[in-house]
């Protein structure tokens, strides 16, 4: 992996064995990826995306045009997601150990007095990869004799531009822990997504074929998990 930067814009470059340049603006902050063949020269792929500055613009300001969670301040009656469905903060100053809870529609939170923003913000990261740890078990098992894959260790952290990842020669699988705040078929489209890659390394047209027999209707998932679909560009050289 690279770097090209062109101004203030930095590009990530991935090699590839490919034959195609591939050009994306990935949610939810724009970051900008392109994937080239391993054999290419630097000049043509940074005269490539030197070309494509007005596209990849303008697709950074689609994505960045979208309605964000805003930052948290933990606050009573702040709004707070799991999986899909909207919930009310109900903080709740306690000596003792801290916990968060679903009662009907609140999200509760225990804290201890004093606790500051950022601390109860790690509570609460913590919550959510725990869900999150919770709903996969059952759907790797679902998935697993259907693809046909054997996944190996999973591991949930908070990721800025990818809601997934994999190593296909570890079986590794990466989650992003804001997808406990998805609608769960959204996680099951990122976890059916990585497992395909087992097979499959490349976002390449048999790994489109894969999706299209293991989850018919991955675009329109993919589309509501990140509200407009990733922006990409296939370059043939």
């Amino acid at each position: 992996m690279a770097d090209i930067q062109l101004g203030d814009l930095k590009i990530e470059l991935v090699r590839k064995d490919i034959k195609n340049l591939h050009l994306t603006v990935l949610p939810p902050d724009g970051h900008v990826r392109i994937a080239a063949p391993a054999h290419m020269r630097m000049e043509s792929i940074r005269a490539f995306a030197i070309s494509r500055l007005a596209w990849i613009r303008n697709q950074q300001g689609r994505i960045q045009a979208q309605d964000r969670e805003l930052p948290r301040d933990y606050c009573h009656k702040e709004s707070h997601f799991l999986w899909g469905r909207r919930y009310l903060l109900e903080r709740i100053d306690i000596d003792a150990a801290p916990s968060v809870d679903i009662k009907r529609n609140r999200l509760v939170l225990r804290v201890r007095p004093g606790s500051d923003d950022a601390k109860c913000h790690a509570i609460v990261d913590a919550w959510y990869r725990a869900q999150l740890r919770a709903a996969l078990p059952a759907l790797i098992a679902k998935w697993a004799p259907i693809i046909k894959v054997e996944v190996g260790r999973i591991f949930v952290r908070r990721m800025k531009t990818m809601w997934g990842g994999c190593n296909p020669a570890s079986g590794i699988i990466r989650l992003n822990t804001d997808l406990a705040k998805k609608p769960i078929e959204c996680l099951e489209y990122i976890v059916v997504h990585e497992m395909t890659h087992l097979l499959e390394p490349t976002h390449n047209a048999r790994f489109q074929a894969l999706m299209d027999l293991f989850l018919p209707h991955w675009r329109e998932l993919r589309a509501r998990l990140n509200q407009l679909p990733v922006r990409h560009e296939d370059w043939k050289y």
